[in-house]
């Protein structure tokens, strides 16, 4: 009986699960498969590298257009190699960029308003005339030698006086004005020049010169009845454009 005990009790022992050696690594258990994350993960990966696409094709999706390069005065027609030249853009159909190859078609239109250096042309800068200001009215001078700046130009701000009776003409102290209107209240204290006749226009022999005033409307009726007498002396005061 002790010896069947013993067998007994040896067979029990070794019916026992075997433990690891001190060691060795535990068998995992096995991974549960999620396809449909995979699948998200892809399909984010998809819409990135199109998204990004999109972008690098837009980016250069690119037009050459009409950019300022010197302000344009209110009635003043751009010129090429003058005061425009060509930039490129990212394409818009909501802006009406004016396209480089209509540049031959712009020189024919005049700058409703001043333009500013730096500004990207648009359709709607440009008109057939200019449009005045509010409260403004474009004046003629045809003025003589003596009676304007040498370098008056587009964009300048000046001031017209009155040509008094015996008042000499010659250049005056500062070099700025052509001539002395002597003492006196002007006839336009500051009016922008919107368009100063080219070299080839004005009389050579003489030095006459054309040019056109905004002034404010109240102030129109003296300095026409001046200038139609030829007594108007402009000078080029403050508030200059350049």
């Amino acid at each position: 009986m002790k010896i069947q005990e013993r067998m007994g009790a040896g067979n029990s022992r070794s019916s026992a699960p075997v433990q690891p050696a001190v060691g060795e690594r535990l068998p995992a258990p096995p991974r549960e498969r999620k396809p449909a994350l995979a699948a998200l993960a892809v399909l984010l990966i998809l819409v990135g590298a199109l998204g990004a696409t999109v972008l690098v094709l837009r980016a250069g999706d690119r037009i050459e257009v009409v950019k300022v390069t010197k302000e344009i005065p209110a009635g003043e027609s751009p010129v090429e190699d003058v005061n425009i030249t060509s930039v490129m853009v990212a394409e818009d159909a909501s802006i009406n960029y004016v396209k480089w190859k209509q540049r031959g078609a712009l020189a024919k239109l005049k700058a409703k308003s001043t333009i500013p250096s730096g500004a990207v042309a648009v359709g709607e800068m440009f008109g057939a005339k200019e449009s005045l200001p509010a409260g403004k009215a474009s004046v003629g001078l045809s003025l003589k030698e003596g009676q304007y700046p040498a370098d008056l130009k587009s964009g300048d701000t000046v001031a017209a006086y009155p040509v008094v009776s015996g008042t000499s003409t010659g250049k005056g102290s500062t070099g700025s004005s052509g001539s002395s209107s002597g003492s006196g209240s002007p006839l336009v204290a500051a009016a922008k020049v919107s368009k100063v006749s080219s070299k080839s226009d004005a009389t050579v022999s003489t030095g006459n010169q054309s040019i056109t005033l905004l002034v404010p409307q109240e102030e129109v009726a003296a300095l026409a009845s001046a200038a139609s007498e030829g007594k108007v002396v402009v000078v080029r005061v403050t508030g200059n454009s350049n």
